[in-house]
């Protein structure tokens, strides 16, 4: 009985220490970090951690979001600060930034948006976390408004990202009027209509439109990216699939239509959830400058200029319209990837590949 008994009680304890050591392990940290920089080219980071901890944040910063010198911090502060700055007068490179809680728990984070003198809404989509909590790479792909007038500064920006392939959305109209002004990349021109806008810039010019043409407008341009251009959103996501073709930069007029659906694309693909990826979408609204077409704006009638505002601005009603198009004609958006967009399996995990950690 002796026996049974000390093997009763040793069950028990082994027991009771695989139930503790599970119930552990199984509270993940969570992390979120953002970074921010301005002008100068000064950071700020930020990051929140649930549950809260107390220790010591070191940073690590590295013009490469993949190469990080582990055995030189470049500051440490206390965890719950929430919050450093790291000054630079380089407003030239990015900086990618590795933060450490205390010396686990690695995170990388860099600035979304890129400032530039000439270019509008050039950004990263780095650093989203997709369903299976993989993480979208930094430095990998970026997105912009029409690269037709870069500052000799801009040139080396863009050149210090590492761009390899350009893809022009813009119509055959648009870069002959506006081509892309830059050398040092392969330039893949792959014209996404305009619908009718010719029409409704005559009827702006003669004011003849009325209160709300611009929002029928952007609806229908929105529709037919799905039923008049999916062979153009398919040769673009084409190019994704290549690892050589990397880092890649797309572009539109202002970076926030033709684009902003490819990179609603582009984040679905990569099982990025649609909350992330609306939200991506309206940060547009933060990096386009509505107010550079303000001048030409001031002398057409206030129906005219409201229908700019609308057709400048940026309304995620209309990705939202885009995407319900999309489900109720296709069942999905992974279908209309699959079955429209010809992103089989096989290319798929291709981009998932190269794009997320």
């Amino acid at each position: 009985m002796l026996i049974v008994k000390m093997m009763l009680e040793k069950f028990l304890f082994l027991l009771f220490s695989i139930i503790t050591l599970t119930s552990c392990s199984s509270r993940s940290v969570e992390i979120r970090t953002f970074c921010e920089r301005d002008k100068i080219g000064n950071y700020k980071i930020k990051w929140e951690t649930d549950p809260p901890m107390e220790g010591i944040m070191k940073l690590y910063v590295s013009d490469y979001p993949d190469r990080f010198n582990k055995s030189r911090p470049v500051g440490h502060v206390h965890i719950g600060d929430n919050i450093t700055t790291y000054i630079t007068n380089d407003n030239v490179t990015c900086k990618y930034f590795m933060l450490t809680f205390n010396d686990r728990y690695p995170r990388i984070v860099g600035s979304r948006s890129v400032p530039m003198d000439e270019v509008e809404n050039l950004r990263d989509i780095g650093g989203y976390t997709n369903e299976s909590d993989h993480i979208t790479n930094w430095g990998k792909i970026y997105r912009s408004g029409q690269l037709h007038n870069l500052t000799m500064l801009d040139s080396i920006r863009i050149s210090k990202l590492g761009i390899k392939t350009i893809i022009d959305l813009r119509t055959e109209e648009e870069v002959f009027l506006a081509p892309v002004d830059y050398k040092d990349a392969t330039i893949v021109h792959i014209p996404v209509s305009l619908g009718n806008f010719k029409d409704i810039f005559q009827r702006l010019m003669t004011g003849r439109v009325r209160k709300g043409d611009g929002i029928l407008f952007m609806q229908d341009l929105y529709l037919q990216f799905i039923t008049e251009n999916s062979p153009q959103f398919a040769q673009a996501l084409d190019l994704f699939t290549d690892k050589e073709n990397y880092p890649i930069l797309f572009n539109c007029s202002y970076g926030k239509d033709r684009a902003g659906f490819l990179a609603a694309l582009l984040l679905a693909a990569l099982d990025v959830p649609e909350e992330t990826i609306y939200r991506d979408y309206s940060l547009s609204g933060d990096y386009v400058n509505i107010r550079r077409m303000d001048e030409f704006a001031r002398n057409l009638s206030s129906d005219a200029q409201e229908t700019i505002t609308v057709m400048l601005s940026t309304n995620e009603a209309l990705l939202d319209l885009a995407f319900r198009k999309i489900k109720k004609d296709y069942g999905s958006v992974d279908k209309y990837l699959s079955k429209e967009l010809n992103l089989t399996d096989k290319k798929r995990a291709q981009l998932k590949d190269i794009m997320l950690f």
